[in-house]
């Protein structure tokens, strides 16, 4: 394999200049060359950043992190289509942390347009200050763009990787290249001599090839169709490695114990742990310790012998206070006012609805907790961990251990879940200092499940204060506020150590741009000044302004005596095509009517979210007093179907995920610290509780969407509608499990 640094100084321009030794690649300009990161051994060629070639194959160096979603192979499959390679024979590893490996769509994604009423031009324009992702080295997976950011620069370095090889292949044939052509991993001559990618690759690395058109969706082979997964032989068969699962000579395994109130520490006793045999370290890590010891197990048990003194919480102490906090912050000016249609202090006639919201605080509870592995030796770190941002990653653990970022070698390993949490760098920085404490030896640290749920950078609780006037059968005003800390301060100033002004567009999201024709149309974004440690969670803020906001369509649906549905898809229809076409589709997959039996309860949900219209229709049944659901239908538009099996793997786990939150999730306050431990305390949907499931994938709209995130804003208030239909009885507060019981 490739010898893959930091920074390799032959580099290429993403456009038109060299890459490695001459392969052109892209189409996209930008002002600077990209280092390319990957060097090659005696005998490899790397084409251009994306692809490897050895004598074993073709390698596709896949840009953004696989936690179970299918991203790698999707990813590659981009690729593949261009490059002409069979599909048994792709394999892929992902990319080092390296500026050629940026995010061109992350920052798109922020602009304050409305994404359902992108056009062209603002979608172009969403590319173009995306791929300033480059100057900032935003190597990031997040914000359901992975296919976004690679869809057309993947396919260049395929298409562009193998005019180079054609053109090698002309060279030593001493024919036209014209009269070449490729397929499964070689250049075919006319006469039907056959040359192997892998005897071409050198030679190929002197060519500066042209930037060929990229072939139509009607040629395409893999994309568009259902592809074997690429991870799904190792994780089936347990032979999948992630960084949980790292094993290097004479290691040592650490945990640790941090400040459960997240504050800092004011004294620690080590003197009990140490004599437990086989302890040999306790390390103080500021507002926290970690143990070194012989194993796992017992790094657990010396940790919690440590006899800690921890200083109080500087955020209120209960939920009940918190809550509180976030509910006066309504109150105050707002942050934002993102949308502001028509005039919503006018004296409206009509019927008027008020309602009020809350959702508490969320974990991540990713199936792998966190855990890292990192070897500090002769100067040099190398760090192995899951991780969702690895320059950042880098970056951290350089300042943690008093590195320069050409110091540290960071693997970034398969993940047993991710939803936002792997984005952060705690665990990473932890590894690094405690293999700092111990230099020449190997680190595995792993956290405990409850210091997994306890240390988690949580979902914000959130509260909304909605009002609405309804006419003839019709909404006429629609006027919502909602409170909460704000993610993206947070994150930012954790990433930059900078503050960020100005409004908070992202706190509003999943409300504020939803694709709803209302003649006074006011949605505000409030801010709560509280320090409880927050993070993206999956689909971030859209995950509680979907039930907000939905919830409150659907209020003012019965509240005008209109079928739920019919309401959506009349505010749809006039303001954007493919989301009323995705409430129509779910209504003929799912036989609506608007009426069901006794004992059976139906809601529709819709969200718009991460360029993805999604309609959702939950249907629960009483059983003797006990709830359990059915069946859901899902209709999504994600404007290009690449992987069909993939996406409607992604709409069926965000909605299971998001309706183990809506039904049970919650996170709660005592003393400053948190209640919940372990997955008896913060449960989610198991497979006897799991409903079947029907999904409808749609490609109306224009543009590219997403489809990690985009299932679960609509699931939450889709339920929480079907509950209503069921019972009468409204829940206006999450968890549903506090109002309704459930079959768990």
């Amino acid at each position: 394999m490739a010898n893959i640094r930091k920074i390799a100084r032959r580099s290429f321009l993403i456009g038109s200049a060299a890459i490695a030794g001459g392969v052109a690649f892209g189409v996209y300009k930008i002002n600077q060359d990209a280092p390319n990161p990957l060097v090659a051994s005696e005998g490899e060629s790397t084409l251009n950043p994306f692809i490897l070639i050895n004598a074993d194959g073709v390698t596709i160096v896949t840009p953004r992190a696989e936690m179970g979603q299918g991203t790698q192979t999707t990813l590659a499959a981009l690729v593949a289509e261009e490059l002409d390679i069979a599909w048994e024979d792709v394999r892929i590893m992902h990319g080092p942390p390296a500026q050629a490996y940026y995010n061109a769509a992350l920052l798109g994604m922020a602009l304050p347009f409305k994404h359902y009423a992108d056009t062209d031009f603002k979608h172009g324009l969403r590319q173009a200050v995306g791929n300033a992702g480059k100057l900032l080295s935003l190597q990031v997976t997040g914000g359901s763009t992975a296919m976004k950011d690679g869809f057309e620069r993947m396919r260049h370095a395929g298409a562009s990787a193998r005019e180079a090889l054609k053109m090698a292949a002309a060279a030593q044939l001493g024919v036209d290249i014209s009269t070449l052509k490729t397929e499964n991993g070689q250049v075919i001559a006319a006469d039907g001599t056959t040359l192997p990618y892998t005897t071409l690759a050198e030679a190929a690395a002197a060519f500066d090839a042209p930037n060929p058109d990229l072939r139509p969706a009607s040629a395409w082979k893999y994309l568009g169709k259902s592809m074997p997964r690429l991870d799904m032989v190792g994780k089936s068969t347990g032979t999948a490695a992630f960084a949980i699962d790292t094993v290097l000579p004479d290691m040592k395994f650490a945990t640790v114990r941090m400040n459960p109130k997240r504050s800092g520490m004011v004294s620690f006793d080590a003197t009990e742990a140490l004599k437990m045999a086989g302890v040999e370290k306790v390390v103080g890590l500021g507002n926290g310790i970690g143990v070194i010891a012989t194993n796992t197990w017992l790094a657990f048990k010396a940790a919690e012998a440590v006899e800690i003194v921890w200083e109080d919480a500087a955020y209120p102490a209960t939920s009940k206070e918190l809550m509180t906090a976030i509910k006066a912050s309504l109150d105050d000016d707002p942050n934002t006012t993102a949308r502001d249609d028509g005039d919503v202090a006018a004296d409206i006639a009509g019927t008027e609805i008020t309602a009020d919201y809350t959702v508490p605080w969320l974990a991540h509870t990713t199936m792998e907790p966190m855990n890292a592995t990192a070897l500090l030796r002769d100067g040099q770190l190398t760090v192995w961990v899951g991780n969702q941002a690895p320059i950042i990653t880098r970056d951290k653990c350089a300042d943690a251990a008093g590195l320069p970022p050409e110091n540290v070698t960071v693997h970034t390993t398969l993940m047993g879940g991710g939803f936002g949490r792997r984005s952060e760098t705690d665990f990473s920085v932890q590894a690094a200092l405690l293999a700092a404490a111990l230099p020449d030896t190997p680190i595995k640290v792993t956290w405990t499940r409850e210091e997994d749920i306890a240390l988690d950078f949580f979902r914000p609780a959130a509260a909304a204060r909605f009002r609405g006037i309804v006419k003839d059968g019709k909404p006429q005003l629609l006027d919502g506020a909602i409170a909460a800390p704000s993610v993206t301060k947070q994150t930012v100033l954790r990433v930059t150590g900078n503050s960020v002004p100005g409004p908070d567009r992202a706190h509003v999201e999943g409300a504020y741009d939803q694709p709803y024709a209302i003649p006074n149309h006011r949605i505000t974004g409030h801010l709560t000044p509280l320090s409880v440690p927050i993070g993206s969670w999956r689909s971030v803020a859209a995950s509680f302004n979907g039930f907000f906001y939905d919830t409150f369509i659907d209020e003012m649906a019965h509240a005008a005596q209109a079928d739920p549905l019919a309401f959506r898809l009349a505010l749809a229809k006039d303001e954007h095509a493919p989301s009323a076409l995705a409430i129509e589709k779910v209504r003929e997959i799912s036989g609506w009517t608007g009426q069901t039996p006794a004992g059976i309860g139906r809601g529709i949900g819709f969200s718009h979210s991460f360029g993805t219209a999604v309609a959702m229709i939950v249907e629960v049944q009483d059983s003797a007093g006990i709830i359990g659901i059915n069946k859901v239908w899902i209709a999504c538009d994600v404007g290009i179907a690449l992987d069909p099996s993939i996406i409607e793997a992604q709409m069926i786990s965000g909605a299971i995920y998001g309706m183990s939150a809506a039904i049970m999730g919650e996170i709660s306050f005592a003393d400053g610290q948190v209640q919940e431990k372990n997955y008896p305390d913060y449960d989610a949907l198991r497979m006897h509780t799991v409903p079947a499931f029907e999904v409808a994938i749609l490609e109306n709209s224009p543009h590219l969407g997403g489809v990690g995130e985009p299932g679960t804003p609509p699931s939450m208030p889709a339920l929480g509608n079907a509950l209503f239909d069921l019972t009468g009885i409204r829940a206006r507060d999450l968890p549903f499990i506090k109002t309704y019981d459930f079959a768990l």
